[in-house]
């Protein structure tokens, strides 16, 4: 019964200023905690990311968009000196948009959901579980080192762990 727009906004506004603090406090404790070569792999990251305000911009809105864990970016953030504006003002409005989809398909979905344990399966219940099972496929299997990197838009199908392949 909570209006989803409070949610969203109070969500992101949480989820920004816990990443600031993050940014901020991880430099101190993560050169305990990890490895020299962990260590070099996240300032590597944070240097890029301090490389041009519109590059990381993009970059960090749609990394957002991603399924994927912020909290791996916002360490490396932290630890290469990220500037706060670069990264803070991007997280939250692709925050504000990946949140504000999810509710209202989630709010969507729970409904239709009801609507098929009754039986009332529609064509429009079948695109949109077609669809969404393509937008978590493609999401997966997309190669984002390579494609943010090399600039290079591969599919890399062999994603989970196999005995020869931990």
């Amino acid at each position: 019964g909570a209006n989803p727009w409070l949610v969203v906004i109070f969500g992101v506004l949480g989820s920004t200023l816990g990443r600031f603090i993050l940014s901020k406090y991880i430099p101190k404790v993560s050169s305990k905690l990890l490895n020299k070569k962990g260590d070099r792999n996240l300032k590597y990251v944070g240097d890029k990311l301090n490389q041009g305000y519109w590059k990381t911009t993009i970059f960090v809105f749609l990394y957002t968009l991603t399924p994927l864990s912020t909290t791996a970016l916002f360490t490396a953030a932290g630890m290469g000196r990220t500037k706060p504006a670069y990264i803070l003002p991007p997280f939250a409005l692709g925050k504000l948009v990946s949140d504000a989809i999810m509710i209202f398909t989630g709010k969507y979905a729970a409904g239709d959901i009801r609507d098929m344990f009754h039986g009332d399966i529609s064509p429009k219940t079948i695109i949109f579980l077609v669809l969404g099972l393509v937008i978590i496929g493609v999401t997966l299997f997309i190669d984002w080192q390579e494609l943010f990197e090399h600039k290079k838009f591969k599919f890399r199908f062999k994603i989970f762990k196999t005995k020869s392949n931990p």
